[in-house]
């Protein structure tokens, strides 16, 4: 079995994965509110916290499960991320490795999203998942926005990326700006559900087929401008809506550009996967653009939307060929991985 390690950024987690690529067991510490009263993720905080936190979990596998006589294979994140957090979950495995005999492998984070959109039919016994290739896949999360190809030999090639902030960022930043504690970007999904998504107009970047890029600092300077000479009440009074307007216009660019790209090219599936893909209204957008094009939607599960281990363990069991193996105990991090191979 694949043993499963996270900690890229502010979550410590640990997964099992079956020889059949089936989870079978997640555990999780989250240090979201720790973080909460600073209005986000503090690195030395979240550094501290996983040291405190992976053994206890390690404790908690052990009740369930005797991991040293199942685990055959670790693979723990090994970018990109917060470099203190990639380091201890990077230590831990090694320490893991070295004492029960098995090989360490280095996956990549956002690999292990973008793959992570095959985890349920694994689960559901469905084994053949390159019957869904190629596949198209929109990568969304607070420090990544991009479209990927997934061709028929398994490799990934990038389409479109953003060209200053991601898609979280600007939802969790336009919460900022509208009093919204962190995290903001769920709470603003919160209030749009009472709002009207056309009561307030903010711009949709790169509109034209072309233009396979995205783009999401305007939107949120063009909050900034709008409201700040309101005072806080005028803010409440209006917030429901703002945050409607504001969640339509970044669904809106992703789900145009994806719609793009589907049509520029042939694909038996498509894939949501990272965080912001736990979003409800671009959940059913793109599930109806799919059912439009005649296509395959594979969104990940939402308690696989965010930084897990068990996507970590599927990803190395899945793509074997493009782990990095620990064979002489020098696995390093890298903050800086992007997606591709």
């Amino acid at each position: 079995m694949w043993l499963g390690l996270e900690s890229s950024c502010d979550e410590s987690a640990l997964a099992l994965v079956s020889r059949e690529g089936k989870i079978i067991g997640e555990w999780l510490l989250s240090q979201v509110d720790k973080h909460a009263e600073y209005g986000g993720v503090v690195p030395d905080l979240a550094v501290g916290e996983h040291l405190n936190n992976f053994v206890p979990l390690l404790q908690l596998a052990s009740e369930k499960i005797e991991l040293s006589s199942v685990v055959a294979n670790i693979a723990v994140t090994r970018g990109p991320g917060l470099v203190g957090c990639l380091a201890m979950g990077i230590s831990f495995a090694k320490t893991l490795g070295a004492l029960w005999k098995v090989p360490v492998h280095g996956v990549n984070h956002l690999t292990g999203h973008a793959l992570s959109v095959f985890m349920p039919l694994f689960q559901k016994g469905e084994t053949g998942w390159e019957d869904h290739l190629p596949h198209l896949g929109l990568l969304v999360s607070g420090g990544n926005t991009l479209l990927f190809k997934l061709d028929l030999e398994r490799k990934i090639h990038v389409l479109a990326n953003t060209v200053d902030d991601a898609a979280g960022e600007a939802l969790d930043k336009g919460a900022k700006l509208m009093g919204i504690p962190y995290p903001g970007g769920a709470k603003l999904e919160e209030f749009a559900r009472n709002g009207d998504p056309q009561a307030f107009d903010f711009p949709r970047s790169f509109p034209e087929k072309e233009q396979r890029k995205f783009s999401f600092s305007g939107i949120k300077t063009s909050l900034f401008y709008r409201i700040h000479h309101w005072d806080e009440d005028a803010i409440n009074n209006q917030r429901s809506d703002l945050c409607a307007s504001y969640q339509q216009a970044v669904v809106d660019q992703l789900t145009r550009k994806t719609r793009q790209l589907l049509l520029a090219d042939k694909y038996k599936s498509f894939g949501l996967s990272g965080g912001v893909a736990n979003n409800d209204l671009l959940r059913s957008q793109l599930r109806d653009i799919c059912r439009d094009e005649e296509i395959t939607f594979l969104p990940a599960e939402k308690r696989h939307t965010g930084d897990n281990a068990a996507m970590i363990g599927f990803a190395s069991f899945l793509a074997p060929e493009h782990a990095l193996l620990d064979s002489s105990h020098n696995l390093s991090f890298n903050p800086s991985l992007r997606l591709g191979f």
